[in-house]
């Protein structure tokens, strides 16, 4: 199981994904506080992955956001 930041419903949050062969499946996520991360290296890390991981989540499935 991997992890990565990413914005569900235009919030921070962090999702566990696990990737066997080709797109990875998202198993869940959880929401957090921009505070929680107070390393300079981690708030790069934020602003990185968030930009390229926006997901809306809805009944149970995720939907990569356009």
């Amino acid at each position: 199981m991997y992890w990565c930041f990413a914005k569900v419903n235009n919030r921070l949050a962090e999702i566990y994904f696990d990737q066997k062969r080709g797109e990875p499946k998202i198993l869940s996520h959880c929401y957090v506080g921009l505070e929680e991360f107070k390393t300079k290296k981690e708030q790069i890390w934020i602003k990185a992955e968030t930009t390229k991981f926006q997901f809306i989540y809805r009944d149970g499935n995720y939907k990569k956001k356009s």
